[in-house]
């Protein structure tokens, strides 16, 4: 067999074998299986609301399903290995079965798509799109969306990080798809991305230096007033020294006086002898 071929009847044998679990597990609360083939057999990871249902009283349940898979879709040696699906309502196959269950019981499409989607988001979900198609209110067919949040439509995020769940309401008027996606908590989208801040370069330095230029005005201050102070000071020891005066005479003329009278006379006597 070609690898082509290869590939394309393991991927419908996978589909066939989902298709049969979802119809078996249905009250079980079914979420999804994981198909790995090993050396030893196909290991087979079934996801439940309710892993007690899914084993049954005893392990019948399971080994009723361990031999269904291995006679009607011929794997080797299959090996089932049930987990529980944590929050049910972030799972789309288990919200698509419950819309689908509500509206089979009579509610109407508007309540039951507002009550799943709220649930969803208060769950902690990033993203939920429910669309409900079919007969509706009326003998014709319509869709009606019910988004919030945010969703990736197309590419490899698409696909890998929105999860998608089916499932079909069966009424008198006709069939009724609902079809949920969901994009968990957590999940890392290709365009949402933050830019880093700068790094912040050290204070230390600026700091240093405003505290000598603050340091020198002080100085400054404190040198001009010092040598205030110092001539403050020698100006009131000036004021402060006694100013001595020569003493004076009763009619109030110095001693010096006659002496210089006395010289004048001696000149004048001289010259007139001189004269003479």
């Amino acid at each position: 067999m070609a690898v082509e071929k290869k590939f394309v009847q393991e991927g419908f044998t996978k589909a066939l074998v989902d298709e049969y679990l979802a119809k078996e597990l249905d009250r079980a609360g079914y979420g999804g299986m994981v198909m790995n083939r090993t050396p030893m057999g196909t290991q087979i990871t079934v996801y439940a609301e309710k892993p007690g249902m899914v084993i049954g009283k005893g392990g019948k349940l399971i080994r009723k399903l361990t031999r269904d898979l291995e006679r009607r879709f011929r794997l080797d040696n299959p090996q089932i290995d049930v987990q529980d699906v944590g929050k049910s309502d972030l799972n789309a196959r288990v919200v698509a079965n419950r819309l689908a269950s509500s509206l089979e019981h009579g509610w109407y499409f508007r309540k039951a798509g507002q009550s799943m989607l709220r649930r969803v988001m208060d769950s902690g979900a990033l993203g939920c799109e429910i669309v409900i198609s079919g007969k509706l209110t009326g003998p014709r067919s319509r869709v009606e969306k019910f988004l919030a949040g945010y969703i990736k439509h197309s590419g490899k995020p698409a696909e890998e990080i929105v999860d998608t769940g089916y499932a079909v309401a069966v009424k008198k008027l006709g069939a009724i798809g609902c079809q949920v996606r969901i994009v968990p908590p957590g999940a890392v989208l290709p365009d949402d991305f933050q830019i880093n801040a700068p790094p912040k370069e050290p204070e230390k330095e600026p700091v240093v230096e405003e505290a000598v230029l603050e340091a020198e005005p002080s100085q400054a201050a404190e040198t001009q007033e010092q040598q205030a102070g110092e001539k403050k000071s020698e100006l009131d020891r000036l004021l402060d020294e006694p100013v001595e005066t020569p003493p004076t005479t009763e009619e109030g003329q110095s001693p010096q006086e006659p002496e210089s009278r006395t010289e004048m006379s001696e000149a004048e006597t001289h010259g007139d002898i001189q004269d003479r």
